[in-house]
């Protein structure tokens, strides 16, 4: 039975950073945010998006990560009645709803931790941390050892082998659906989450929502280990995503062919049938406008994120073309203070969002582009052209990174179609077997066939 996230398109929201929240927690009121975010819906629809991925909300110390509570919402957006209505609203304008799920770690203001530092040795929840040791000392001097996420010691890695860590975080998850009514979970760090505890995850979140969708955050490594009936729906694309930018910096379209082919062709495709998680930039990575050496790259980039197998996001900003990149690991450029009204009248790329519009309409009409097989077509380092077929139709993708006109011979995926282009209306000719099919620098054709 297909399920809603086979055919979404995600718009990615980090919250305490387009809202401009301070980046520490020392306030004691809460301040209402979430109505400006309630703002951007609108937007998102008529983007094209039908999901949206907002996260961290938990209260937390600084960038969100660091939690503080899971149970609530994080003061400085608002409160959970707020969350509440927020969810609400997507829901009525047909917007799931999926949060970040920062269960690998908690920050050290957490009641578990701080009945550590308090109780020491006699604390109950000594078990529910890795490596806690009380003949060690950590670099803030508490007297105590523990295991922090890639040695940042504000971030406590919990140890999901104690019995009631995991009945901890179910219990959390459970609150989140039945409070909120979320659709899904985004899982930090999923790999490194125990294999044992994603299994138990979702047998207990498809109890309570047969459609729910759990994604992980993972990088390196074989994506495939996470994704089963059993485990998780989905994992974030690094490898494609690292090939969308640098295939097109290099103007080398071998290396993003090569990918699709390791990953998704028909014959011997690692991922064959699986739904990764698709981006071009995110909240932990340079925006794609800021690495690009030739700016209109951002065209063919957004035609293969939307049209390559995988389920396309759009972080919010980059609809527009905005800038950022990290300065000396500093993340706080990725996560700006958008004011939504300021960009929609000055945008830094005028044509950027109506042509994500345009390919976010074709991948809702165009269903091969969720479920249709992979077939390449035409390859050479700065021209590439393939196919997504579904039964007897299907649609053709076509694109130049070239600096000047390229013409195309695309040999057809299937004999006696007719091809037509989705973007100009216009039918594309067949001799023998081959379409022709002319493109400017940075120009896509999309075509449909049947």
């Amino acid at each position: 039975m297909e399920k809603w996230f086979e055919e979404a398109v995600f718009y990615h929201m980090y919250p305490l950073g387009m809202t401009g929240a301070p980046k520490r927690n020392e306030q004691e009121e809460i301040t209402h945010r979430f109505g400006e975010l309630e703002e951007w819906l609108l937007h998102i629809v008529s983007l094209g998006c039908t999901a949206v991925y907002i996260g961290p909300l938990f209260e937390s110390v600084s960038h969100g990560y660091d939690t503080k509570d899971y149970k609530v919402v994080d003061r400085r957006l608002g409160d959970n009645a707020d969350f509440k209505h927020f969810v609400k609203t997507a829901h009525d304008h047909g917007i799931r709803v999926v949060v970040d799920g920062v269960f690998n770690h908690t920050g050290r203001e957490f009641f578990a931790f701080q009945d550590i530092q308090k109780n020491r040795e006699q604390s109950p929840y000594c078990s529910w941390y890795k490596g806690i040791n009380f003949q060690w000392d950590s670099p803030y001097h508490d007297g105590f050892g523990y295991e922090a996420w890639r040695n940042c010691f504000e971030l406590v890695n919990l140890n999901y082998w104690e019995p009631e860590v995991r009945k901890y975080i179910l219990d959390v998850i459970g609150f989140w659906i039945d409070e909120f009514d979320i659709d899904g979970i985004r899982l930090d760090c999923a790999d490194c989450l125990e294999f044992s505890f994603m299994e138990e995850m979702r047998r207990y979140t498809d109890e309570k929502k047969s459609d729910f969708w759990l994604m992980g955050e993972v990088i390196h490594g074989d994506y495939s280990r996470y994704i089963s009936s059993d485990k998780l729906n989905s994992v974030t694309n690094y490898e494609l995503h690292k090939g969308l930018y640098s295939g097109h910096n290099d103007h080398n379209y071998f290396e993003i062919a090569h990918t699709i082919r390791r990953e998704f062709d028909q014959n011997g495709g690692i991922y064959k049938g699986m739904k990764l998680y698709s981006f071009v930039d995110n909240h932990d990575v340079d925006r794609i406008a800021s690495k690009l050496n030739i700016p209109g790259h951002i065209y063919p980039v957004h035609t293969l994120l939307f049209t390559l197998p995988g389920i396309p996001s759009v972080y919010y900003g980059s609809e527009f073309g905005i800038l950022g990149k990290k300065e000396q690991g500093n993340d706080d450029p990725l996560r700006p203070a958008v004011v939504l009204s300021e960009m929609e009248e000055n945008p830094p790329d005028p044509r950027l969002l109506d042509w994500i519009r345009t390919l976010a309409k074709i991948h809702k009409e165009q269903k091969a582009l969720s479920y249709g097989n992979y077939q390449e077509l035409f390859l050479t380092n700065r021209q590439y052209a393939f196919a997504r077929i579904l039964g007897e139709e299907g649609v053709l993708v076509a694109v130049n990174n070239d600096l000047q006109e390229a013409e195309l011979c695309v040999r057809v995926p299937c004999y006696g179609k007719t091809y037509r282009s989705l973007l100009s209306g216009e039918e594309i000719k067949e001799e023998n077997g081959v379409l022709r099919i002319r493109l400017n620098p940075n120009e896509s054709q999309i075509a449909v066939f049947k």
